[in-house]
């Protein structure tokens, strides 16, 4: 399949639109397809993903356009695939949306949005570049100019989203994966004892295993089950190396398990190599576990960046992870593809602040203002400690003392201050700086790190500050949005990169709506006086 730009389709003599009423085409204009057709649809740019088909003459493609916009769509009125094919075909609106009035036939097939998403997935496999998110993300950018957002003030959280998984126990992921891999054996025509492995292919023997006996015996039902990975090892040794269900069975029983004196048993903490990355469900292998505050997640990490302005909010920037990813993390990566000569001011949660953050941010003109910061309080007058160029030596105390003596730990990046007993008992700023008095001297431990928190807590008071607070405090509606209209937390697909490309049409099903209120001037923004 080859392939050929869209280009915007314009009104034949004899397009569909024509037949209708006067009344009709009232309706239509007034409706949501107008403000799709005329400020999305023309505005996807469909040339990146030319890369997708093969540059050999042969039957066109299915137009980009009218796939990544129905894809939004879709996400926009939570339709199925084929839902979104057949509205495409009978809705004069999704019609007008996608400009296919012109169409003899309507180009969406019903193997035409789940081709698109695999072709999408097998280039980022193998080439690294989310063209989606990067067509997203450039809608947003359209979006943000249409509604007179700048960018030059912006928002950031995040949010767990849970995989489409249940939650198993050890003995229920060890059996679930040598009952895939017997399976696979049996549809491959591969030989292996069936008097003793057969049973895993009966759809009852999950429940006789699992559920049907007493708890008194879940050592020897693992012993039995480990014993019988054994045997599946040695089976599909050189035989099935390639197998998805060998390569999960393989991975479950690296991780969940160890060979200790001739003998596989469970692995515990003390054996190492328990961590977030373990395998939570076979079924997606890419979830990872994390614990946040008193809840557990099974899943993915979404960060969102959200441009302000006077006349709304969009979301121009997205991130989907691993949940064990941290926000410092996901923060970091943001900054370093961030382009921009303008000033950027940029509030944001504690979790994402870190000396390295603000000091890269610094780099490229971008405000950080964290709302809250984690960790141990210090008080703000340490901010008026002073060190040397690269923060590895200490000159003055806040007092305006030089230290006896500074020694520097690389691992912490902290210093060791000495001084003078005499100078820290009697010092105006003793109950503030708190060192430890000795016989002779007293001690202070401090850290860039703890001169910028000292910095933060200086402006935590001011008028500035909490009119950012405010502000920030917005972008929980859009979490809040995702979850409870757009069903993040209920993706029908699972893995990492199905889940991304779901979440990024979200995304855009969501700006679109801010876009579709502004233009009617149905938008409530509440005003803030640093927005200017």
């Amino acid at each position: 399949m080859s392939f050929r730009a869209n280009k915007t389709q314009q009104l034949a003599f004899n397009d569909s639109f024509f037949g209708l009423t006067g009344r009709e085409k009232k309706a239509l204009e007034r409706s949501w397809a107008k403000v799709f057709a005329e400020d999305i649809f023309p505005n996807i740019n469909e040339e990146p993903f030319n890369v997708l088909y093969s540059d050999k003459a042969s039957r066109p493609n299915t137009p980009v356009n009218v796939i990544i916009g129905a894809l939004i769509i879709k996400e926009l009125f939570g339709a199925s695939d084929d839902e979104i094919v057949d509205n495409l075909m009978l809705d004069p609106r999704y019609q007008y949306a996608l400009h296919t009035t012109s169409f003899e036939e309507q180009p969406l097939s019903d193997k035409s949005l789940s081709r698109f998403r695999m072709r999408c997935y097998e280039y980022e496999r193998t080439h690294g570049v989310d063209l989606y998110r990067e067509c997203i993300e450039g809608l947003s950018a359209h979006i943000a100019k249409l509604m007179n957002i700048d960018g030059r003030i912006r928002r950031m959280d995040s949010t767990m989203i849970e995989a489409n998984i249940r939650r198993l126990s050890r003995i229920e992921l060890i059996y679930t994966c040598i009952a895939k891999l017997v399976k696979h054996l049996d549809k491959a025509g591969i030989e292996f004892d069936r008097e003793r492995l057969e049973h895993y292919l009966d759809p009852e023997d999950y429940n006789k295993v699992i559920y049907h006996s007493r708890n008194e015996d879940v050592d020897e039902r693992m012993s039995v089950l480990l014993a019988d990975a054994d045997e599946l090892i040695k089976l599909c040794d050189g035989q099935c190396e390639d197998a998805t269900e060998y390569l999960l069975f393989s991975r479950c029983m690296s991780e969940q398990t160890i060979v200790d004196g001739g003998l596989r048993r469970l692995r515990n903490k003390e054996d190492g190599g328990m961590d977030s990355n373990m395998m939570q469900n076979p079924s997606d292998p890419d979830a990872t576990y994390r614990k946040k505050g008193s809840n557990v997640h099974r899943g993915y990490v979404a960060n969102i960046e959200e441009s302000v302005g006077s006349n709304g909010s969009v979301v121009t920037s997205y991130q989907f992870e691993k949940n064990n990813v941290s926000d410092s993390a996901m923060l970091k990566e943001h900054l370093e593809n961030i382009n921009s000569s303008e000033e950027i001011l940029m509030t944001i949660d504690g979790a994402y602040a870190s000396t390295e953050n603000i000091e890269l941010a610094a780099g490229k003109n971008i405000e950080l203002v964290p709302t809250d910061l984690v960790g141990r309080d210090t008080d703000s007058i340490m901010a008026n400690i002073k060190f040397n160029e690269d923060f590895t030596k200490v000159l003055e105390c806040p007092a305006g003392h030089t230290p006896k003596s500074c020694s520097y730990n690389s691992r912490t990046e902290q210093c060791v201050l000495s001084f003078n007993r005499y100078l820290c008992a009697n010092c105006p700023f003793h109950d503030q700086c708190n060192p430890k008095i000795y016989k002779r001297v007293a001690k202070k431990t401090v850290s860039r790190k703890s001169v910028a928190r000292a910095e933060y807590l200086k402006t935590k008071d001011t008028d500035r500050f909490k009119l950012i607070v405010r502000l920030r405090n917005g972008v929980e509606t859009v979490h809040s949005i995702l979850k409870n209209q757009y069903d993040v937390d209920r993706m029908p697909v699972r893995g990492l990169q199905r889940c991304k490309l779901f979440f990024g049409s979200k995304i855009g099903a969501l700006n679109f709506q801010k876009l579709f209120r502004f233009r009617n001037g149905t938008g409530n923004y509440a005003p803030n006086p640093i927005l200017g």
